[in-house]
């Protein structure tokens, strides 16, 4: 008699296609059965996986298909159609074909006019017909999550005792539940993800402003992540700040953490981050008071003033026994703390907070504590609050400059003495070195006094070319070179006589060759050509601008050779080519990665800043570009071809020139124009290949068929619209921060500013892509739209790699 009365009730019961909503009434069948969300975004209806039916919810709108929720993970339908209706209660239920329950919503209450709604934001929720209000959902199903972690869905303790969290899938093709939980912790201030009860990785605490121990959660202008906890629930959400680009994160079957972001212009989902990014994410790699470094080998090394508990252990790179303090604590006033700056504060375990003390009540309250054995700011934004810990200090990881936060840690006093001690070193030191410098001074000035002499000695004689461009005057004698001659027939040998076979490419300056020195060293020969545009005076300024240069982002040169009408440069051997290669070639596979890209614009970034800046001379390379940064074996920057450079005094700042150098697309305004040059020629030349960096795309040349902008111009039309994440190169396959990329877009923007004034210095550069602070605005870039520079002139030019390189232009 029931299975007949269910009978009937199906049979009056009529189906919905298209519609956002299903009443009382209604039904969903499989057999093509869908409702839609109001703006056409989500659909929910049945799907298949390999020969299995299951009832869900995927994207419509965008990556049609893509699924973001399953009901009946546990119990796939087999070979028989399903359908889902309300039960008596209020409830969904969906049933196979022989009429048995698979899988049910059930409500918090009875209600009379129940009705099931699909929300724009795909979250699937069973309310009163007459009532709209979110607090009163009967049922939803972001409260039942499966792997997708969704805008505006919230992970942790809700109010009426429900308890929200993802799990994985067990495999790619199978959506019932996998090994893997991300969920809020026990502690209520920390994301995990857990195995088996295991934790395998974790973020931090929050801190006022976010859980920043993991990197997909640091401020960007895409989505922003809060966090709230009151004494009715605890959790975390995100919403999106840009409704244009829609972003979604996913456990997956290995574990994994990944965030994806939707491009429309390759209509596929982009990988922005994982987590764990690295082995350091890895929870407790470095047992306790142990700390995991990324950039060390190996990772793990005791805090300072900590010494390893199983030294033979620890050395055979088994760090599970952790660290101990080298000098025990004595607890009854003989202890102190000490501030260990830009880590990932350690587990919270074992903690307590307190959120109205001032830091200095926080280190009185937590040294009276015997078990006290750290404490950190709760809230970085108001300075008020403090995390305490007790017992071992659990998975920190340091960061380098940005990520990380203080925390002051128990130590014995006499760890304080020693510090005392090496503040005094410092002093020392420091008092030394400014003997040294003053004793350099002097030295300087007797060396400015003899080459002044020597210079009008050789002036009377007519032997001197001055001239106002180049980095030195040229001595034809060859004097004060500080770097070794090489025989040409060492160099002749050293190339196999200089074989095409072993010729590397060719630039303005002429051909380079491959070539291995007797003791096996590699180097690489640049021969200047007799065809050459460039000549002698561009030789000698590169020859004694770089000799007196060291950075490991300049290429290093190794000596010269002059033999009758040869001129040669021999520097080291750069195996992975010039950064253009990768850029605007189509074999890139070793820029695939996001984090080499951003590594490299680090890198060339700090190389300008010790050229402007922090080496023996002030250089102006006045030729920055891709094909002049060199890459070395591990893919590190280096800049190259400083030919075209100009050493300023130590109060000049800028200078004016008739003989314009340089390359089309890379040359500031003030300089293509009025032959104005200054350091913020070269930062405007850095943001234009920053904006080639992250979307694979020339500036010279660049086009699109929606306008006729060139690539900074198309630049700043996205980063107005709020479409940034178009401008990425669809190679980079993995992008691990996504607040590095646009960031480094913002920069690059900032540096190519019109008005020199506008732009950045390269200290400035450098500490934005390296912190996490506000930027400012950027203006309209110069050279907004791709124009002829230089109308009814004809400039003596050379190609060099596609680019179109100024040699000598006199400026109007």
């Amino acid at each position: 008699m029931e299975i007949l009365i269910i009978l009937l009730f199906a049979f009056f019961l009529t189906s919905v296609t298209a519609l956002d909503t299903m009443s009382a009434t209604q039904s969903i069948r499989d057999g093509g059965d869908t409702i839609v969300s109001a703006d056409g975004s989500f659909e929910m209806g049945f799907f298949s996986i390999n020969s299995y039916r299951y009832l869900g919810v995927w994207f419509k709108k965008i990556s049609d298909g893509t699924v973001v929720w399953v009901a009946n993970r546990q119990i796939p339908l087999s070979n028989s159609p399903g359908l889902l209706q309300f039960d008596n209660r209020g409830g969904l239920i969906l049933l196979n074909q022989e009429n048995f329950t698979i899988w049910s919503a059930d409500t918090s209450r009875p209600v009379q006019t129940p009705i099931a709604q699909l929300l724009d934001s795909g979250n699937f929720v069973i309310r009163d017909e007459t009532d709209v209000d979110p607090e009163n959902y009967l049922w939803q199903s972001f409260h039942h999550p499966d792997r997708t972690f969704m805008p505006g869905m919230k992970i942790g303790r809700l109010a009426g005792g429900v308890e929200v969290h993802a799990t994985s899938w067990k495999s790619k093709d199978d959506p019932s539940e996998g090994e893997f939980i991300y969920r809020l912790h026990s502690s209520a201030l920390q994301l995990i993800i857990e195995s088996k009860s295991v934790i395998i990785g974790r973020s931090r605490p929050w801190n006022g402003i976010g859980p920043s121990g993991l990197p997909y959660l640091k401020k960007n202008p895409i989505f922003h992540y809060s966090f709230v906890m009151n004494e009715n629930e605890t959790y975390y959400t995100f919403e999106l700040v840009n409704k244009l680009v829609f972003t979604r994160v996913v456990l997956n079957e290995n574990g994994v953490l990944n965030r994806y972001a939707w491009i429309d212009r390759t209509q596929k989902w982009q990988r922005i981050s994982s987590v764990p990014a690295d082995n350091c994410d890895t929870y407790n790699t470095c047992g306790a008071d142990g700390s995991c470094d990324i950039t060390n080998t190996p990772l793990c090394s005791c805090l300072n003033r900590f010494v390893p508990k199983l030294e033979n252990n620890w050395y055979a790179a088994d760090w599970s026994g952790g660290c101990v303090r080298r000098t025990p604590l004595y607890c009854q006033g003989g202890d102190r703390f000490i501030k260990y700056s830009s880590i990932k504060l350690p587990d919270m375990i074992n903690h307590s907070t307190n959120s109205n003390l001032t830091m200095e009540e926080c280190e009185m309250f937590c040294l009276k504590d015997c078990s006290c054995m750290a404490y950190a700011s709760s809230n970085v934004v108001t300075g008020r609050g403090c995390y305490f810990w007790f017992g071992d200090l659990i998975d920190i990881k340091q960061f380098k400059e940005d990520g990380g936060q203080d925390i002051f840690i128990r130590m014995a006093f006499s760890e304080l003495d020693e510090s005392s001690s090496l503040k005094k070193s410092r002093v020392l030191v420091a008092t030394l070195v400014s003997s040294a410098a003053t004793f350099l001074l002097i030295l300087c000035i007797c060396l400015f006094i003899r080459n002044q002499r020597r210079k009008q000695k050789k002036n009377a004689q007519g032997k001197w070319e001055n001239n106002a461009d180049e980095c030195y005057s040229i001595d034809n004698h060859e004097e004060d070179i500080e770097l070794p001659h090489f025989d040409f027939i060492v160099v002749a040998r050293a190339t196999n006589n200089f074989s095409l076979d072993g010729m590397l490419g060719e630039g303005g300056f002429g051909p380079v060759y491959k070539g291995m020195l007797r003791d096996g060293q590699e180097v690489a020969v640049k021969r200047l050509s007799k065809e050459s545009r460039q000549g002698f005076h561009e030789f000698m300024n590169e020859l004694k601008c770089i000799a007196k240069l060291q950075h490991r982002n300049l290429v290093k040169l190794l000596g010269y050779c002059i033999y009758l009408d040869e001129r040669m440069l021999i520097y080291e051997y750069m195996p992975n080519k010039s950064l253009d290669y990768y850029i605007f070639d189509d074999n890139r596979g070793k820029l695939r990665d996001w984090n080499v890209r951003f590594c490299i614009i680090i890198g060339i970034s700090r190389g300008l800043l010790y050229l402007h800046q922090d080496s023996r001379l002030r250089i102006i390379h006045r030729d920055i570009k891709l094909s002049n940064i060199l890459l070395d074996k591990e893919m590190n920057p280096k800049i190259s071809d400083f030919g075209m450079a100009r050493i300023f005094g130590g109060n000049e700042t800028a200078a004016n020139t008739k003989r314009v150098v340089g390359t089309y697309g890379y040359m500031s305004p003030e300089y293509a124009f009025d032959g104005l040059f200054s350091m913020k020629s070269d930062v405007f030349s850095y943001g234009v290949l920053v904006l080639e960096i992250i979307s694979g795309q020339r500036n010279r040349g660049f086009t699109h068929p929606d306008h006729e902008l060139n690539l900074l111009g198309h630049t700043w039309k996205l980063f107005k619209e709020g479409r940034q994440l178009e401008l990425i190169d669809e190679l980079v396959t993995e992008i691990c921060n996504l607040s590095e990329v646009l960031r480094a877009m913002h920069v690059g923007l900032l540096c190519v500013q019109h008005n020199p004034e506008d732009r950045p210095n390269m200290s400035s550069v450098v500490l934005m892509l390296s912190s996490e602070g506000p930027l400012r605005e950027p203006k309209e870039p110069g050279f907004f739209a791709e124009r002829k520079l230089f109308e009814g002139e004809s400039p003596q030019t050379h190609d060099s790699v596609n680019e179109l390189t100024i040699t000598t232009i006199d400026v109007r």
